[in-house]
């Protein structure tokens, strides 16, 4: 209505102000409904071939979309298992801190796995004092089977120095007992010596590499127990918490409810304008906002992120073809905006409608010493039509809160 009004003062006026004061003519008797469209035929075919040309290129140059939302992500509460509930620390809706318990399982099979792996710990300690004293034993093996060699090994010097000096005057018979005897405290020393390397090598590698698998199975142990309570991931608000004690919940098919982080749905702004709008719509450009949550205001925002690709068109592989005319309607460009300045999005509920205006500009193509006289002036005239949008915003937050309590059936 406004771009027609707009058209009529550059066409049908000035031929009926012409008519009337220059030609003299009167409404209603030179005047007719007849005669003014056949007199104004060329002004009103102008009119509305001038409105259709406006409106294209306010709407084409300045997109607008109503399919915007401040988008957010939740983050289910789910056990890393699934178990019967034993306690409820949170109510239906209530606001966390990270690490904070919500709820917890059942976790008596988890607490017997982790004290058998506490007792595994103390029993391989014992082993290792246990093994420890094997070493001294064996020390003391050693020292006391070399003194016995070494006994055995002076006897049998002595006796041999005697039969070599004075032969006869001891019996071959008792030298070579004394020789075995030397020999079996020398196999004494070897078997302590083995003895002890053996209990050397508990101490050293066998008993620590079996604690560390006890304490990694107690640690393992400890992991379970500590799963059986489900902690809030980040700051946030639990919300439709419906979970009770007995309950079972289990990680693919019962989640217990859901955390919103804090800030979720606050920072920015996503819109999905048509997609013959993919040329027109940048990164960085001006672009206001006014939501149903909070009526009567324009927020200006700026255009951070352009999706490349359109949601509609991606498809999952399987055994039959893609049909395209399936496609129920054609996908949107989606745009990502954030406040032109900081707290702009105070106020505004997460999750909210919004309607959104983008606005071209072409100052810097304009201010360049190569561009014409004439696509300067095109290019004005593009930039100032947006008036005529951003006026069209605001009278829609104007009606939005009449549009929504009155018109829609409340």
């Amino acid at each position: 209505m406004f771009e027609l009004m707009f058209c009529s003062v550059l066409t049908i006026v000035p031929d009926y102000l012409y008519r009337h004061y220059v030609q003299g003519k009167r409404f209603g008797k030179e005047i007719t409904f007849f005669s003014i469209w056949y007199e104004l035929r060329w002004g009103i075919t102008g009119c509305l071939m001038l409105t259709v040309s406006l409106i294209t290129m306010i709407f084409y140059f300045h997109p607008t979309t109503d399919s915007a939302t401040l988008y957010y992500r939740t983050v289910p509460i789910l056990p890393e298992g699934s178990g019967r509930v034993a306690e409820v620390n949170v109510g239906y809706s209530q606001a966390v801190k990270k690490g904070d318990v919500l709820f917890s399982l059942d976790s008596s099979k988890q607490r017997a796995a982790l004290e058998t792996a506490k007792r595994k710990v103390t029993e391989v300690d014992a082993s290792l004092t246990s093994a420890e004293s094997d070493v001294v034993k064996a020390d003391a093996q050693i020292q006391e089977a070399k003194a016995n060699y070494q006994q055995a090994k002076d006897e049998l010097d002595t006796k041999t120095e005697l039969q070599r000096r004075n032969p006869g005057v001891v019996a071959q018979r008792d030298i070579e007992k004394l020789q075995v005897l030397a020999d079996q405290r020398q196999a004494g020393i070897d078997a302590a010596t083995a003895s002890r390397q053996s209990a050397a090598l508990r101490v050293s590698t066998l008993l620590p590499a079996e604690k560390a698998s006890a304490e990694a199975v107690l640690a393992e142990a400890q992991v379970d127990l500590d799963k059986t309570f489900i902690r809030a991931g980040v700051d946030g608000r639990v919300e439709q918490f419906l979970v009770r004690v007995g309950d079972v919940v289990n990680q693919l098919l019962r989640p217990a409810g859901v955390l919103v982080p804090d800030g979720a749905g606050r920072r920015g702004l996503q819109a999905g304008f048509g997609q013959i709008e993919a040329q027109v719509l940048q990164v960085g450009m001006v672009a206001e906002a006014t939501c149903i949550s909070k009526p009567w205001v324009i927020i200006p925002m700026v255009i951070t992120s352009v999706q490349d690709y359109i949601a509609a068109g991606q498809f999952r592989s399987g055994e039959q073809l893609i049909e395209a005319q399936n496609v129920a309607r054609p996908g949107t460009i989606l745009a990502f905006m954030e406040p032109l300045y900081q707290g702009g999005l105070e106020g505004v509920t997460p999750g909210s409608s919004c309607i959104v205006n983008a606005y071209t500009s072409n100052h810097e193509e304009i201010s360049a010493k190569e561009t014409s006289t004439g696509r300067a002036i095109a290019l004005h005239v593009v930039d100032g039509v947006g008036l005529v949008h951003a006026l069209l915003l605001r009278i829609q937050a104007l009606l939005l809160p009449i549009k929504t309590l009155v018109l829609s059936g409340h």
